[in-house]
């Protein structure tokens, strides 16, 4: 095939490298792209190809998706892809060097020549920026993430089930401090544990504000008569509360399924002095339990 009006040699190396794209994660440059470069119609060009289809194999050139040529076309709207019937046919670096073995005159040799730079020179820069590459893929992955977890806290706002999580109260706060731990306890799903010192009848109370089937235990320093009998009067109408002596500990902890909060004060005394709960995200709950159980 001779090619007429060929323009490729005045075209600038940087004009013919923004036609080659990634699809299948290889380089490419479209038929129409080539055919332009070459001066000739792309239908020609595909004609010669076809000729000479025992020489292009797939991984010289292979015909786009129709979900392919759609998602090129909206990401390049000034590339010049107007009013093709037929979905585009992609050549390779190798393609390209395959289309000098069958297009042989002078000026298709050239703008052959002009390509292959293009395409080496886009694999320096993919290969010199790779790691830049991989960081944008990971903080493109990171806000994904992001993302999914603003639509899963914008959900639970509308449906009104946002998980408390950490705060601080003054003195005075009762109901607030009273009403925070409550949610606590509502919202786990497997199991509750708190360790405390210094519980009483009210802490029972709260307990029960947790769904059914909900595992719930006490480990405390010393289990009074009194605390005895609340507890067995307890278990006797509602689910049951274990409540285990433990003397080791200092600070007060409460432990909703697979999460540990460090709680400034016994909840009996909740709002009647300043208090923090803090969510400590770092501290493996097994671990703690296991702890918990060996002593």
């Amino acid at each position: 095939m001779r090619s007429q009006n060929v323009t490729a040699s005045t075209e600038p190396a940087r004009s013919i490298e923004q036609m080659i794209y990634t699809l299948r994660d290889v380089q490419v440059i479209l038929d129409e792209d080539i055919a332009n470069l070459y001066g000739v119609k792309t239908k020609r060009l595909n004609q010669q190809v076809k000729r000479n289809i025992d020489r292009f194999e797939s991984d010289f050139m292979f015909q786009l998706t129709a979900e392919e040529f759609s998602i090129l076309r909206s990401q390049n709207v000034t590339a010049s892809w107007g009013g093709r019937r037929s979905l585009p046919f992609a050549f390779t670096e190798l393609g390209v060097a395959m289309l000098s073995s069958v297009l042989t005159s002078k000026e298709a040799v050239e703008v052959n020549k002009q390509i292959l730079r293009a395409f080496s020179a886009m694999r320096r820069f993919l290969i010199s920026n790779a790691q830049v590459f991989q960081r944008l893929d990971y903080l493109e992955y990171k806000l994904i993430e992001t993302d999914k977890k603003v639509v899963v806290l914008y959900n639970k706002i509308e449906e009104g089930k946002l998980e408390p999580r950490q705060g601080i109260f003054f003195d005075g706060q009762i109901y607030d401090a009273y009403e925070f731990i409550c949610g606590l306890i509502k919202s786990s799903q497997t199991r509750i544990i708190l360790i405390d010192n210094y519980v009483d009848d009210t802490v029972l109370t709260m307990l029960d504000k947790r769904a059914n089937g909900i595992s719930a235990t006490i480990y405390t320093q010393k289990v009074s008569p009194q605390f005895k009998l609340d507890i067995e009067k307890h278990n006797a109408q509602y689910a049951v509360i274990d409540v285990k002596e433990f003397k080791k500990a200092h600070d007060r902890f409460l432990i909703i399924d697979h999460q540990v909060y460090l709680i400034g004060s016994s909840i009996k005394d909740l709002g009647k002095k300043w208090f923090g709960v803090t969510l400590m995200e770092t501290v493996d709950a097994e671990e703690l339990i296991t702890k918990l159980e060996g002593d």
